[in-house]
């Protein structure tokens, strides 16, 4: 096997010339776009809607990105884990705490997996979830608003990249810790690792109630690379299932080291199994902080709660809790098909597929067909589970995706392509190059119980576009693949590019979120602290070295417009609420010297900005969003004087002013 990942490894760098030539002109089972048809497949005229929602992560970004589908259009960024200056996410004081971890303020985060809530098994259309890989995150985006509005930290983890994939009815997401540490962590030499390092499974409820995210219970296994995970549905709801790489616990060159056994390990997760342990009171009570933050569509408002303490389940003194199920070699994708019944093991350094039959696992459970115990983990024997292996599907599978119509989709690194197979007799039916080195691929729906529309559309996303874009210095833009895959054929329609590394990307019909959209905030349930809902009532003042401005904003002008009376070293924070009561009618307010970023306050909104001047003068402030033929218009003054001068606090707009 040692001279197979050298193999793999070597084509690596090759695999993006591998199919740069192919194709026939017809754009049939190739990759080329040769079909007369295609543009005509993804084309949306002006003043149509596309068909789908497209959720993308934006990998290093730290953000979710959101296209149309089958057009490809870029529709919005949300700011998740990343302050954003377009939006003021992170720097307005209203979502700081959205931002806050045990760590301190951490604007930063490498965001991987989007995944939809699900009812019964089918995407709802109410939130999005999407992991944070570096500081262990999950967070809620509400669909009604396309705004993150949660997220919580995960403790006792470190990478949380096998996450957040939701149960059947969003019971719980699950995580898994990419690196195994010490669990609770501790200053021991890297060097015992085999003996100190952990890894931890985290099942996080509240995901159909907002603000109520929490850690329900982690699980500790053995100290193994934790890399993807799915759950059950149908027959096998009630488990998840997790993949794993490096069971030979190494902590160096591990791309030599850590696969040196033929087969490492599913982990099948029996979370009702859990939840009657947590009711028996079988857990350990850790001690762990770490941060739930919240945000308040009422209020505009975050907040930043520390909690402590987890329940922790250890396999050992819980049976029947955790399972291993062996997978040629380190795996990476773990996928159940839309029935429940297969589990699909990819195995990066495996040149086949392994299907595993949820059956025969619940068979072999139950005849005790083990091969083995590991830290009181049963390894149930490979043969008594396996369903069926798909032979020469390519090289360095990744992520299996279905149609519904009982056929599978596989990415293949290496080799650059996607593979189509039977999941009833496991044939390959068709493959297509991709360009270049893919990653995941996603059906919308193709993740759940019900594929919409049995599968039409197919997108890959890779990594290497090298020949597809304008080059753009050293680095290339990252790519997104749109494919037809309503026929026998696979037929590539349409290439687009994609913010930061898309590591996923989940899609839902249009239908199932377009008429819940919220158009504006009502005034009137506005509960802002500083919210100021009429011009009469704006007004400055100050409190010691702070200066608080209730402001208002509406076409086209700012109320107050000039004040006067603010002083070098004061804390000058403007509350702006947005009178507008009209569907796309945000605005935007920006100062100079700002050391932040602008606010952009929706309709009905109230935002707060900060600003600390350090020199006298006088500064314009503006709306940075244009609303009307008078934006140029919206603007006004703020005169700042030296620490030590008598100028009176006043303000004004038009003739009308007041002072103190």
């Amino acid at each position: 096997m040692k001279s197979m990942k050298l193999i793999l490894m070597s084509l690596t760098l090759g695999s993006v010339f591998l199919f740069s030539g192919c194709g026939n002109g017809d754009g049939k089972g190739t990759g080329a776009i040769g079909s007369s048809g295609a543009a005509e497949k993804v084309y949306v005229a002006p003043g149509e809607l596309d068909e789908y929602y497209q959720f993308f992560s934006g990998g290093f970004s730290g953000q979710v990105t959101v296209h149309g589908l089958p057009s490809g259009r870029l529709l919005k960024t949300i700011p998740v884990f990343a302050t954003d200056g377009e939006k003021g996410y992170g720097f307005n004081e209203e979502t700081k705490p959205m931002l806050m971890t045990t760590f301190g303020f951490v604007p930063w985060d490498d965001a991987h997996h989007p995944k939809l809530s699900q009812t019964n098994g089918e995407h709802d259309g109410n939130f999005l979830f999407i992991n944070g890989n570096n500081t262990p995150r999950v967070a809620r985006i509400d669909l009604t608003t396309f705004e993150t509005t949660e997220i919580i930290q995960i403790p006792n983890t470190a990478g949380l990249h096998g996450s957040p994939y939701p149960t059947q009815n969003s019971e719980y997401l699950v995580a898994g810790t990419r690196f195994s540490v010490p669990i609770p962590q501790e200053d021991v030499s890297i060097d015992t690792y085999k003996e100190n390092f952990k890894g931890t499974f985290t099942f996080i409820s509240g995901g159909q109630e907002p603000g109520k995210m929490d850690i329900a219970f982690q699980i500790l296994v053995p100290g193994y690379d934790y890399d993807l995970a799915t759950s059950g549905k149908g027959p096998s709801h009630g488990w998840t299932f997790f993949t794993s790489y490096n069971v030979e616990q190494e902590n160096t060159l591990k791309e030599k080291y850590a696969s040196q056994y033929d087969k490492d390990y599913i982990a099948a997760v029996n979370w009702k199994k859990a939840e009657e342990y947590i009711a028996q009171g079988k857990f350990k009570e850790w001690p762990a902080e770490y941060y739930h933050n919240f945000y308040n569509d009422k209020t505009h408002t975050a907040t930043a709660t520390k909690k402590s303490g987890v329940k922790v389940l250890i396999p050992a003194e819980c049976p029947g809790l955790v399972y291993y199920l062996p997978t040629p070699k380190s795996p990476h994708g773990v996928d159940v098909n839309p029935t429940g019944e297969l589990i699909v093991g990819s195995g990066k350094l495996s040149a086949d597929l392994t299907v595993h039959s949820f059956a025969k696992m619940l068979a072999a459970i139950e005849a005790e067909s083990f091969d083995q115990e590991i830290d009181g983990i049963p390894v149930l024997n490979f043969e008594a589970i396996v369903a069926g292996t798909v032979a020469s599907g390519g090289l360095g599978p990744l992520h299996t995706e279905f149609d519904g119509r009982g056929n599978a989709y596989t990415s293949f690194f290496i080799s650059s392509e996607i593979v189509k197979w039977s999941t009833e007799t496991f044939e390959v039916l068709d493959r297509i190059p991709s360009y270049y080195s893919i990653g995941h691929l996603s059906i919308p729906g193709g993740g759940s119980m019900k594929p919409w529309e049995n599968g039409k559309y197919m997108i890959s996303m890779n990594k290497i576009t090298k020949d597809r874009y304008l080059p753009t210095g050293p680095e290339l833009a990252h790519s997104a693949q749109l494919y037809d895959i309503s026929g026998d054929k696979m037929e590539l329609l349409l290439d687009f590019p994609t913010m930061g590394e898309p590591h996923y990307a989940q899609g839902i019909l249009a239908s199932k979120i377009i008429d819940r959209q919220v158009k504006f905030f009502p005034l009137e349930e506005n509960e802002h602290t500083y919210k100021t809902l009429n011009e009469k009532d704006t007004r400055v003042e100050r409190d010691g070295n702070e200066v608080h401005i209730y402001a208002t904003m509406i076409r086209s002008h700012f109320a107050p417009d000039n004040i006067e009376g603010v002083k070098v070293g004061d804390k000058v924070y403007f509350h702006v609420t947005n009178l507008e009561q009209d569907w796309d009618v945000p605005h935007g307010l920006a100062i100079m010297g700002a050391q932040n970023a602008e606010l952009l306050i929706m309709p009905g909104q109230t935002e707060t900005l900060l600003w600390e001047p350090l020199t006298p003068g006088i500064f314009p402030f503006y709306c940075s969003d244009f609303c009307s033929a008078l934006h140029q218009e919206m603007q006004g003054y703020v005169r700042v004087s030296p620490a030590d001068s008598d100028v009176k606090l006043s303000w004004k707009l038009g003739d009308e002013g007041s002072g103190n």
